[in-house]
């Protein structure tokens, strides 16, 4: 199962692996208070991206297929995500104050797309040029 979680909300047992998603560190967060497994930067969206985007949620839709174009250009950036998520709850971690519109629910939705086209016994594809 994969989950999305305010890096500002506290951890619990029920997070499983957690993963902060954003390519900037939370403003107020102390590295030893997020409890995390792993920061994966490179998963999430370019400064551009993240920029033009600016949290404006008449803009998301266009922001999911960008971002959506970015993961597909490299997986490598996220595979690792899919592994930490096929051994349990894998908890997506960001600091956008806007619950719905934001990069991890876009993630998520993207590795459990991934999930599911994997577990149907296909092989290894290339995802480049591939945009939503």
């Amino acid at each position: 199962m994969i989950r999305c979680k305010r890096a500002y909300e506290p951890a619990t047992q029920e997070d499983g692996q957690r993963v902060l998603v954003d390519r900037l560190w939370p403003r107020g967060v102390r590295k030893e208070d997020l409890h995390m497994e792993l920061w994966a930067k490179e998963a999430s969206p370019s400064n551009e991206l993240r920029q033009r985007f600016h949290h404006d949620p008449s803009l998301f839709e266009d922001f999911r297929k960008a971002y959506h174009g970015e993961l597909n250009a490299h997986p490598e950036h996220w595979m690792g995500l899919l592994d930490l998520a096929r051994k349990g709850t894998l908890t997506l971690l960001y600091a956008a104050k806007d619950e719905e519109h934001n990069n991890a629910q876009v993630l998520a939705e993207f590795l459990e797309d991934e999930l599911e086209k994997q577990g149907e016994g296909s092989s290894p594809v290339c995802y480049a040029g591939k945009a939503e």
